[in-house]
């Protein structure tokens, strides 16, 4: 359904207006001195990883609404993830989450990836709940809790983590712990940070040489008074107590209201703490939406961040570009297409920002002309740009569209059953 024939043939019959559009935006962003080619060609490799539980209804703790086609298994959802590459050319990455997503065979799912031309991306453990048959309860903390046998748990499952890791072939575990209190009084704030790094330095001792730990804050939920991991500062302090492959991962929707987000991502820059970020958008906590649904501008200056780091060359800057979300209303795979193209465009804009005016109009405390060159960026329609990229990748010109055009979610739908496995809901 979704073969190169089909999608060049879907792509033969936009290509006229495509290239007419791709031309005129050259020729305009080549009066500003700027090097469409450059940045086509950055955007064509650039590339990010699925989250293996976004591939079903997400649904919330009030209800999910599962639609047609779900897959029921880890090598369905694989199926699912490289019809997004297929049609993105920048989603070659699947993040399992571990145990929802843990292969009886790890070997084999490596394999079925790898012929779909998949990679597995980060791992990442879940001592956030309790699992069918768990001998001790993660109700009152995991790292954190004051339970000695409860922290081993928890150590123990991540060191497994790392296990099945290795064989899929990732490189990096990603932490996000729920451990904090709800009401003042509950916890001990000090110690319960101190039994945080305790058990991580267990599990940072464990990395095989060439991975990283990706260490994830977040400010509240399911802790609502004190989170053990709360902010960016808590999890810097613990990536550099704990060495070089400890970094800080930045999942958007893991701020307060209010927060400017470039902003840490520049100070995570500054400290060569930026380990990467789990993509999405939020109007009021941890929504999962879509990313740039809500907030498009922020998306890009969180990229035009990260675009002046490559310029200048930081040292040890490679950052994992990872997708979060949970999808209740929407299609998952459509949702997940048009979360890749959105990224793509953040990307694309901060590409074309016009650096060196910039970097003028900043030393002369230019304040207006400074902010203008940014605006003037994220104004421009890219939307030719990202396209370009997708079909030199082989990709396609106009991914939902095409999806659509194959009737893929319609085939599954017959295969696979009208309501099938979905994972639980993302944190």
């Amino acid at each position: 359904m979704l073969t190169t024939e089909f999608i060049d043939e879907r792509n033969a019959a936009e290509l006229p207006h495509h290239l007419t559009d791709y031309q005129a935006l050259g020729e305009r962003l080549a009066r500003r001195g700027l090097d469409v080619e450059r940045a086509v060609e950055t955007l064509a490799a650039f590339d990010l990883a699925i989250p293996s539980w976004s591939l079903g209804t997400g649904g919330t703790r009030f209800g999910r609404f599962p639609g047609p086609g779900e897959p029921r298994n880890v090598f369905e959802k694989m199926d699912d993830v490289a019809v997004i590459h297929r049609l993105t050319g920048a989603a070659s990455g699947v993040s399992l989450h571990i145990p929802w997503d843990e292969p009886d065979d790890p070997a084999a799912l490596r394999g079925h990836a790898a012929a779909l031309g998949l990679r597995i991306d980060a791992v990442n453990s879940n001592t956030f709940q309790d699992q069918p048959g768990q001998r001790l309860s993660y109700k009152f903390g995991s790292l954190a809790h004051t339970d000695p046998a409860v922290r081993e748990q928890a150590i123990e499952h991540n060191l497994h983590v790392i296990e099945v890791g290795e064989v899929l072939g990732s490189t990096a575990l990603s932490v996000w712990l729920a451990d904090g209190s709800n009401f003042p009084g509950q916890m001990h704030l000090r110690r319960a940070f101190d039994r945080t790094f305790d058990g991580l330095a267990r599990i940072y001792a464990a990395l095989p040489d060439e991975w990283r730990m990706f260490i994830e804050h977040k400010p509240y939920e399911p802790a609502f008074y004190a989170a053990v991991v709360q902010d960016w500062g808590s999890s810097y302090l613990l990536a550099h107590a704990l060495g070089p492959k400890a970094q800080c991962l930045v999942d958007l929707g893991h701020h307060l209201p209010a927060t400017n987000i470039e902003l840490i991502v520049a100070r995570l820059l500054g400290a060569g703490k930026l380990g990467g970020f789990h993509f999405n958008d939020a109007q009021y906590g941890d929504d999962d939406l879509t990313a740039g649904s809500i907030h498009p501008y922020r998306l890009f200056l969180v990229f035009n961040e990260l675009v002046d780091a490559a310029r200048d060359r930081l040292p040890d800057f490679d950052p994992a570009y990872m997708i979060d979300q949970s999808h209740n209303l929407k299609d998952p795979i459509e949702a997940l297409l048009q979360t890749v193209d959105q990224v793509q465009r953040a990307y694309a804009r901060a590409l074309i920002v016009d650096r060196d005016a910039l970097d003028a109009y900043q030393e002369a405390n230019d304040v207006l002309m400074a902010e203008r060159t940014l605006q003037q960026a994220f104004e421009t329609d890219v939307g030719p740009l990202v396209a370009e990229a997708r079909r030199r990748n082989g990709a396609a010109i106009d991914p939902v569209a095409t999806f659509r055009a194959s009737g893929y979610r319609a085939a599954r739908g017959e295969e696979r059953g009208a309501v099938a496995y979905a994972p639980p809901q993302s944190l």
